[in-house]
């Protein structure tokens, strides 16, 4: 593959190593060599791009799933009205088990602000 200049090999080489594929196939898809590829993976300047990007893409996926998580919610509640006991029953475990773990996450967020603001404080 052509060298397609610095900016847009860094930036295929970010995306494809944000996607978690190994630096040598990352340079390939980026048309730079893989001495290249690891040379830049050592510039700080490099990786505080790729954290951003990483960062991106997970807070991209999260919002997915929340909005996903609705419809499932719903979807979840028909099956609880669902004909056959053991629907209903996989139902009652998803609802249950899944509301125990929000709570559980919501209060840990709720104690790291706390200790986050305790923190400032001082």
């Amino acid at each position: 593959m052509a060298h397609r200049g610095r900016k847009n090999a860094d930036d295929a080489l970010l995306l494809a190593v944000a996607c978690g594929v190994t630096v040598e196939n990352a340079a390939a898809k980026a048309g730079v060599s893989t001495r290249t590829a690891t040379r830049r993976m050592a510039d700080p300047t490099f990786q505080k791009r790729l954290r951003a990007m990483r960062l991106d893409m997970v807070q991209r996926t999260m919002g997915a799933l929340t909005a996903a998580g609705q419809e499932a919610v719903r979807t979840l509640l028909e099956l609880l009205k669902g004909s056959t006991p053991s629907v209903r029953l996989g139902a009652v475990r998803m609802v249950l088990e899944m509301g125990i773990k929000m709570r559980e996450v919501a209060d840990l967020e709720e104690r790291l602000a706390a200790l986050e603001e305790q923190l400032a404080a001082k």
